[in-house]
């Protein structure tokens, strides 16, 4: 594996809303490519956006094909407070297990933080037929908002960054807000 980091420098990649709401410093972004994973609803969310008694769906990185996404350095002054933010962030129930993957950036493959779906988890919903993902997404809410609205902003980030994501955007045509 090749790598352009400084020592000690790391690399994060974002497949959802850490592409565009990072939360953590960085000093370099770049468009990513990961292999062996895709980008699907694929969480039972009952924290942010839905909840036990009403669960709503969120992004996961789920088994097989590829995703493209964003990845992003940061310092190596950084890397212990960034690593614990994201844990905090992403480990709330634990459907998700931090892992160090390789993605593809236009300066060859490097190796990244990045946090996948766990499917051993009561929280994993694997692949739905969308018609169930729509109808599961439009009334749920959660401490962060609406299940309809996280699918739209997905949506409307991902075209700005110019990636195409069909599924979602299939999604998103179902729910029909």
């Amino acid at each position: 594996m090749t790598s352009t980091l400084k020592d000690g420098d790391i690399w994060v990649f974002g497949y959802g809303s850490l592409m565009w709401r990072p939360g953590f410093s960085h000093l370099e972004v770049a468009p990513a490519l990961l292999h062996g994973y895709h980008r699907a609803f694929c969480i039972y969310s009952v924290h942010h956006r839905g909840s036990r008694e009403r669960p709503g769906l969120i992004l996961g990185l789920d088994r097989g094909g590829s995703c493209r996404g964003r990845a992003f350095r940061v310092a190596a002054a950084d890397a212990e407070a960034t690593i614990a933010y994201l844990d905090d962030r992403e480990l709330v129930t634990h459907v998700y297990r931090r892992r160090t993957i390789p993605v593809v950036i236009s300066g060859g493959r490097i190796a990244t933080v990045c946090y996948v779906a766990d499917p051993g988890h009561e929280q994993y919903a694997g692949t739905l037929p969308l018609a169930e993902a729509a109808s599961i997404i439009r009334g749920a809410e959660g401490i962060s908002g609406n299940n309809p609205g996280y699918l739209r902003s997905t949506v409307e980030h991902l075209e700005e960054l110019g990636i195409a994501d069909g599924p979602i955007h299939e999604l998103m045509a179902l729910v029909g807000e």
